[in-house]
């Protein structure tokens, strides 16, 4: 894997910073295979990324219909509610670019969570022509950082984080008092390529651990990031990186970021 750090003095400039990444990261995939496939996150984080996203120049930058949708997480929530992460895609950016419906997968909220799981993991098979052994390799997935270092909805101490078959489960998350709907470290691990967007200075002790504490995802989920077999961009504001000791070229090395000189 690779793991690099990039570092803005503002959330607007990480913003800016993650859209240019997404765009050419999706245009060398449709260039090499002719589609792209891309999983989205949710939470309060990607709000201003998608409106950056369907403004331009990014909104013609890429054949958004050469595009295959996913979700990374989700909220068992029907796709109209506020705490929606398909909502919010649609909101601030699907309304603007229109990618065809047939390549928008949202996780199907209104059923069982496990049912909806298991569903959704053949969708993701079908559209990879993935058999049931096999693990697909995303071109792109999207993710935050919770303050206590989670992703996706991979929270510590959640039986999730075990999973090592399925690509998406139902995940029980005790300190929400909530069930969610979420990727499994297997399919995180084979990306291609993951870039994770964190803002604000709340954030930045999780920052820290994740890319220069000990190797532990039972302790801290997001050091399953390290284990990821492509690229890993982490895109920080200056708060964020604000305890960082040293900026890491790898996830876990001692090596300087260039990047970051």
């Amino acid at each position: 894997m690779t793991c690099r750090v990039q570092v803005s003095d503002t959330t607007e400039e990480a913003v800016r910073q993650a859209a240019e990444a997404i765009v050419r990261i999706l245009r060398d995939a449709i260039e090499e295979r002719g589609w792209a496939s891309l999983a989205l996150a949710g939470g309060r984080t990607p709000r201003p990324l998608y409106l950056q996203l369907a403004q331009s120049p990014y909104r013609t930058a890429v054949r958004w219909e050469c595009i295959e949708w996913f979700w990374s997480d989700e909220r068992p929530v029907p796709p109209d509610h506020p705490d929606s992460n398909y909502r919010l895609a649609v909101e601030t950016l699907f309304s603007r670019i229109t990618p065809p419906a047939s390549r928008i997968h949202r996780l199907l909220t209104e059923l069982d969570p496990r049912e909806a799981a298991r569903l959704y993991e053949a969708t993701i098979r079908r559209v990879f022509g993935v058999d049931p052994t096999g693990i697909p390799r995303f071109d792109l997935i999207l993710l935050g950082m919770g303050a206590d270092g989670h992703i996706a909805s991979l929270f510590l101490g959640t039986a999730a984080l075990e999973e090592q078959q399925r690509l998406v489960v139902a995940n029980e998350v005790p300190q929400l008092q909530a069930t969610r709907l979420t990727f499994t470290p297997p399919l995180l691990r084979a990306a291609r390529a993951i870039l994770v967007l964190v803002t604000g200075e709340e954030k930045a002790p999780a920052v820290r651990d994740a890319l220069e504490g000990p190797m532990d995802p039972k302790r801290l989920p997001a050091h399953l990031l390290r284990q990821v077999d492509g690229q890993v961009l982490w895109i920080l504001d200056r708060a964020a990186a604000s305890q960082l000791v040293s900026h890491r070229e790898s996830c876990g090395s001692s090596q300087p970021n260039a990047d970051l000189a």
